[in-house]
């Protein structure tokens, strides 16, 4: 068995293993933990609210749109970016057919996989360097934020050197790095990938239930 077949077999099923038993064992957690009773008559829906937390939140209200804006930018260049490179990019589409879904679906052009990780690669700087500089993300960032930027700057980059597929060994470094990836994901901050919307959720089900508009 070469590297290259190993990081694509073995490792990469532990890996997506770990990563779906991680992520489904924090989200469990986080919901069992529940949250004390409201004993006080509802004055509307936290059903609706949950809903409508999550929504509103794609969007900050106007003063404080002015005051991030560039985090703003650097966040949906970044996170929308990697969303279409890992759904939308061809070798990860056949990857996906082959190993995990049995299926596949039409891929983003060449052109537009190389603007979206233009864009991707943009986005991560921007976030990363804002949390350097900005004194209030600096003092709440912890050497964990800087792994998972790190990390993901890494697996992204190893991608664009595995583009052309030629060489095996650097789509086997690139492999490596995805699998680390997600192996440090369900233990780390990474996770608010999936824990958002339960924060943004239950943030809009208290406020809904008292009734107050978002």
């Amino acid at each position: 068995m070469s590297f290259l077949e190993f990081v694509q077999g073995p490792m990469f099923i532990f890996a997506a293993t770990v990563f779906v038993l991680g992520a489904l064992w924090r989200l469990v957690g986080i919901i069992k933990i529940g949250r004390k009773k409201d004993i006080s008559p509802p004055k509307a829906s936290a059903a609706a609210g949950f809903i409508k937390g999550n929504l509103r939140h794609f969007w900050p209200r106007g003063i404080f749109a002015k005051r991030t804006m560039v985090h703003i930018v650097g966040g949906y260049g970044f996170h929308l970016g990697l969303f279409a490179l890992i759904f939308f990019g061809a070798y990860h589409i056949d990857f996906l057919n082959e190993r995990i879904l049995g299926f596949s679906w039409p891929a983003m052009p060449r052109w537009a996989f190389l603007m979206v990780s233009g864009i991707a690669f943009a986005g991560l700087i921007i976030l990363w360097v804002r949390r350097i500089s900005d004194p209030v993300m600096r003092l709440i960032s912890d050497k964990d934020d800087h792994i998972g930027s790190w990390l993901t700057f890494l697996v992204m980059l190893s991608g664009c050197f595995a583009l052309e597929q030629a060489h095996d060994i650097l789509r086997a470094i690139h492999m490596l790095l995805v699998n680390i990836w997600l192996l440090y994901f369900p233990f780390s901050r990474l996770m608010h990938g999936f824990t958002f919307f339960l924060s943004r959720g239950s943030s809009g089900a208290t406020y809904g239930r008292k009734g107050i508009d978002l």
